[in-house]
């Protein structure tokens, strides 16, 4: 089948987002003479208006960034950490055995409005005025709501009545949720920005020091005092039924900053690929890089079982060490280095047969042992004086109002590539609209991310106050032959770095080119526990969509994989930019959700 549209091309630069105004900001940005990393940075604050169901200031983000003529990416954690005072205890005190996926208990330091702005610091151009000024211009005057996000605000619209009422003031005018399509406003929001921009402009002419005081106003400023006027106003009522206070304070928020580090990065071939480190999920896909090139994946058709059954056997072994060992590394030692080496990927190779292995199968790096914590067993909330649906959609940790028939779509993502060969990606997340209450003079809530993390005592991935939690959030930077080559990501959750692969093989592979390789057959598997609340998992199940052949799937039963049905064109919406050898940058955006958009110029 052929793609549905070409891969665009252009010589100022690409823009790829999983909202069309995010891409056009981005694209204005390079137009005006800023490069990628002001181009991404533009589209990150828009997606924080456009797609609040999604991400928010309060969420995170995790970015990395290659600027030109570097042979090393940059990693930025956007990753706020925990709570000093967030202990097994603590929570063990209240009764609780896991950490709830809503409300104010989960609780982070805001990382998402930090990390935008060290990118800017470290490897943008612009000024923060430049910036900002399309999302405030979003923010004061509207955009079109997406589907989306009215469709939250109505199944939510009760408890946003009661109990958030923060949330109510925002998005409930007159009582009622908004229509989708609808032109629709945050002036709180706006007024953030506003605010923001003010202190930062006051403080100094300087560009550098006008983001540092940004971060400052942020952290340690008005921000940080509403949120802290906020939570001292008492309670909220979260998943469990019960009405709990946070255990963040301002005093975090002031206790942290973003991080810059070389990112993690392994060869595939005559490509480096490069990843966020293990604090995030982003070495599984070098992982299952490794595992991969030990078969003649060209040789095989990419719908194919042959196809299909090695790449989830491949991805069940990489996710397995992923739940074992991935964490925060300044608070565990990460054998990240055996989990990497040609060694230990033989011996895991050697573990896929021809026959679906249905149980988890975590490795020893180095001779080390580690464990799986396993799902918590979750108690019934209280639900007396609630409704079942909203509750239910609370109880579940993921940003999506789940539908029945509507698979999981969270997070956002922004891509760039300009004609110098400066490259990025980011995925930008939390701070989501059904995750805890909005604090109404901001125009925003907080981050609930620590959900992720186990009460469970010596796990990489264990609760500790001051520890980040290992999040999903997986941007990829690739070069070729030394030089920039792609930049790509995909909303997902824990399936980001199983979709994105497929998009990579697709073009490593397959010879494809970005948009043909964004519209392949999607595919992955759920045997991997969830990182959200409640933790599920469903050993054996592979997920394709409808389009599969039905000889793939009875092969694939026959081997032993429970193959489920989803609509097609629904798993996973990639982003994708790149600059070609002949000196033309590409972009490409997949068709699913029909909101991403790829822009060239």
């Amino acid at each position: 089948m052929l793609p549905s549209k070409p891969e665009l091309s252009g010589t100022i630069g690409a823009v790829s987002a999983t909202h069309w105004l995010a891409s056009n900001a981005g694209m204005r940005i390079l137009e005006n003479g800023g490069n990628a990393f002001d181009a991404a940075v533009a589209a990150g604050f828009v997606l924080q208006v456009v797609e609040p169901h999604f991400n928010g200031p309060g969420g995170d983000v995790s970015i990395v960034a290659l600027p030109a003529g570097a042979q090393d990416a940059a990693e930025i954690c956007g990753q706020g950490p925990m709570p000093r005072a967030a202990t097994p205890q603590a929570f063990s005190d209240l009764g609780l055995e896991h950490i709830p996926g809503s409300g104010l208990l989960p609780a982070c330091v805001p990382g998402a409005f930090g990390g935008w702005l060290r990118l800017l610091a470290e490897f943008g151009t612009l000024r923060l005025a430049d910036v900002l000024a399309p999302a405030i211009t979003y923010a004061e005057e509207g955009y079109p709501l997406l589907p989306e996000t009215a469709h939250a605000a109505d199944v939510l619209a009760p408890l946003f009545r009661t109990e958030w009422t923060g949330s109510g003031q925002i998005y409930l005018a007159n009582g009622a949720a908004p229509k989708a399509g609808s032109r629709f406003r945050n002036p709180a929001l706006a007024q953030t920005y506003r605010q923001l921009l003010k202190e930062a402009e006051a403080a100094s002419a300087d560009r550098e020091a006008q983001i540092e005081a940004a971060h400052q106003a942020f952290y340690q400023g008005f921000v940080a005092e509403a949120i802290q006027r906020f939570l001292d106003g008492g309670p909220r009522l979260d998943a469990t039924g019960r009405r709990h206070s946070a255990l963040l304070t301002a005093d975090d928020l002031a206790a942290w900053t973003p991080s810059v580090t070389t990112a993690t990065s392994r060869p595939y071939g005559a490509y480096r690929v490069h990843k966020p480190g293990p604090w995030s999920q982003g070495p599984v896909f070098l992982q299952q890089l490794a595992l991969l090139e030990g078969f003649d994946l060209a040789g095989m058709r990419p719908d194919s079982a042959d196809y299909l059954h090695t790449v989830v056997e491949c991805a069940k072994l990489a996710f397995a060490d992923r739940d074992a060992w991935y964490g925060d590394p300044a608070f565990t030692d990460i054998p990240l280095a055996d989990l990497l080496s040609d060694d230990y990927t033989r011996e895991r190779r050697r573990l896929v047969g021809p026959e679906a292995v249905n149980e988890l199968q975590p490795g020893t790096p180095g001779g080390r042992s580690s464990w799986l914590p396993g799902a918590a067993p979750e108690p019934e909330p209280d639900l007396s004086g609630h409704t079942d649906e909203w509750m239910g959609q609370l109880r579940n940790g993921l940003p999506t109002i789940l539908k029945a028939t509507t698979a999981k779509g969270d997070t956002c993502c922004v891509t760039v590539t300009d004609r110098h060969g400066n490259t990025v990606a980011a995925t930008p997340s939390g701070g989501w609209l059904k995750s805890s209450p909005a604090i109404a003079e901001l125009g925003f809530p907080l981050g609930t991310r620590g959900q992720t993390m186990y009460l469970a005592e010596g796990h990489p991935n264990s609760l500790a106050g001051g520890k980040r939690p290992r999040t999903t959030l997986s941007p990829t930077v690739v070069q070729r032959d030394g030089q920039p080559h792609l930049a790509f990501g995909t909303p997902g959750g824990d399936r980001q770095d199983q979709w994105t692969l497929q998009f990579f093989l697709g073009v490593t592979a397959f010879g494809l080119d970005l948009q043909a390789a964004t519209e392949t057959l999607a595919f992955h598997t759920d045997q991997v526990p969830a990182s959200f609340t409640p933790h599920q998992s469903r050993p054996g199940v592979v997920v394709v969509e409808e389009n599969c052949a039905a000889a793939t799937v009875a092969e694939l039963t026959r081997r032993g994989h429970r193959v489920e049905r989803v609509p097609a064109y629904s798993l996973g919406r990639v982003c994708a930019t790149g600059l070609g050898t002949d000196g033309l940058v590409r972009a490409a955006a997949s068709p699913r959700g029909r909101q991403p958009y790829a822009i060239c110029g």
